[in-house]
């Protein structure tokens, strides 16, 4: 992975990264809000809720539509914040692994590495 990636990844992550924002976007799935509904929902202000709304609009993982005063968001990228909720929300195994696992994988690397060169 570049350096680019990587740092475009963070910032993307970053977006996703607080638990008023998952909140959010938790909302956000169930279909387009408006701030004032989201308001009646989160414990939060709407000032702060506008806050993480431009994180997140930032990140392009939401957009909105404009009626008048009126700002209602939604969800730009549902695949991506798809992906991301449900894996955050898996139970997945946390493996150890002994000190012989790890010397067998870097031996098993290290052959492989002199083997591709040959």
């Amino acid at each position: 992975m570049d350096g680019d990636r990587a740092y475009e990844w963070a910032e993307l992550l970053k977006a996703f990264a607080h638990p008023t924002r998952l909140q959010i976007l938790g909302e956000l799935r169930k279909g387009t809000r408006c701030v004032t509904d989201m308001e009646e929902i989160l414990p939060v202000t709407q000032v702060n809720i506008s806050q993480h709304l431009t994180v997140l609009r930032n990140a392009r993982l939401v957009d909105f539509a404009q009626e008048g005063a009126l700002r209602c968001y939604y969800i730009s990228r549902p695949k991506l914040v798809e992906g991301v909720l449900a894996l955050l929300s898996a139970d997945h195994l946390v493996i150890r692994k002994t000190k012989e696992q790890i010397d067998r994988e870097k031996g098993k690397a290290e052959k492989e590495k002199v083997a591709s060169r040959g």
